[in-house]
C-alpha cells in the first residue's frame, strides 16, 4: 500500500466513542502500526451529523463503527448507510437487540451511560495516568491541571506518594528539588496551596539513598549518600519551600497512607 492514503475507521458515538476505540484498536494490534487512520466522532445526537460523516466515508473509502445506542439514531445511520453503500458496522444495536428480547424490556438509549455509572473507576483511571505522566518534572505545561504538586528531594517519597493519590482519584504531579539547579518558574505560577514541599530527617534519607544504590549494584561514597550533604540539601529545599508559602509535610517515620492523608486534609480546606 506504499504511496497510497491510508484507509480510514470512522468511530461514531453518542458519548465520547471509548467503547469502539478499544475495539478498533484491539483488532489493529494484529496489523502494521498505522496502518489505518481511526477517527472518532463523539456527542452525535442528530441524523445531519450522520449525514456528515457517512460523506467523509463516502469521499474517503472508509468503514464506519457504530457504537450508538440511541435506537432511533442507529436506525437512520442503518439505513442511510445501505442507501449510499457505506461499509458500516454496528457493535451495539444487535446485542442491544437480542438483549431486549430476551428479558422482555426496552432499552435506555442513554449515550455514555456506562461511563456514568463507572465515573469513579474512569476518574481514577485518569488520575493514574496523570500522575504517570507527570512523575519527576514531566510535562509541566499541563501542572495547572494538577489537584496538587508534590516537591521535594530525591528519595523522599514523592512518586509512590504521587501515585498513591492518583488511585484515590487525585490528579498529582511531582516535581524534584536538585541541588544547584533552579526550580522551574512555572511552580511559582500555581496556587502555593496545593503545592506540597516533602521533608525528612537527613539521615534517615541517607539511609534510604544508600538501600537504592545496593539494590541497583552502583553504591559508591559520594555527595548523594555523603551525610553533610544530604543535611544540606534537605535543609536548603526546606527553606525554599517555606520561603515559597508551600504547604510541607515531614515524611519521617511517616507511611505514604499516613502522609497522603495529611495532603488530603489540606486539600480538603481548599475545595
Amino acid at each position: 500500500m506504499e504511496g497510497l492514503a491510508k484507509p480510514p475507521i470512522l468511530i461514531i458515538s453518542g458519548g465520547v466513542g471509548s467503547s469502539g476505540e478499544q475495539l478498533v484498536h484491539t483488532i489493529l494490534a494484529q496489523f502494521p502500526a498505522d496502518s489505518v487512520n481511526v477517527i472518532t466522532y463523539g456527542n452525535l445526537r442528530q441524523p445531519e451529523q450522520i449525514d456528515d460523516i457517512l460523506k467523509q466515508a463516502i469521499d474517503q473509502d472508509g468503514l464506519v463503527v457504530s457504537t450508538l445506542v440511541d435506537s432511533r439514531l442507529n436506525e437512520y445511520t442503518s439505513k442511510e448507510a445501505a442507501r449510499l453503500n457505506v461499509s458500516l458496522i454496528d457493535v451495539m444495536g444487535p446485542v442491544i437487540q437480542w438483549i431486549s428480547i430476551k428479558l422482555g424490556t426496552k432499552p435506555a438509549g442513554q449515550p455514555g451511560l456506562y461511563r456514568k455509572l463507572h465515573r469513579e473507576y474512569f476518574d481514577r483511571v485518569a488520575a493514574i495516568d496523570f500522575a504517570m505522566a507527570h512523575d519527576d518534572g514531566k510535562n509541566p505545561e499541563d501542572w495547572p491541571q494538577a489537584e496538587a504538586i508534590l516537591v521535594g528531594v530525591s528519595r523522599v517519597g514523592k512518586t509512590p506518594l504521587s501515585l498513591y493519590l492518583a488511585v484515590l482519584g487525585w490528579k498529582v504531579a511531582n516535581y524534584p528539588v536538585v541541588p544547584q539547579i533552579s526550580f522551574a518558574p512555572k511552580i511559582f505560577e500555581l496556587d502555593p496551596r496545593r503545592i506540597f514541599g516533602l521533608t525528612i530527617d537527613p539521615d534517615q534519607l541517607v539511609q534510604f539513598r544508600i538501600r537504592r544504590l545496593k539494590r541497583l549494584g552502583t553504591f559508591s561514597h559520594s555527595d548523594y549518600t555523603n551525610p553533610h550533604t544530604v543535611y544540606e540539601e534537605v535543609k536548603n529545599a526546606l527553606r525554599l519551600f517555606r520561603q515559597s508559602g508551600f504547604n510541607i509535610i515531614n515524611m519521617t517515620n511517616k507511611t505514604i497512607e499516613l502522609g497522603a492523608d495529611e495532603i488530603i486534609s489540606h486539600l480538603a480546606r481548599i475545595d
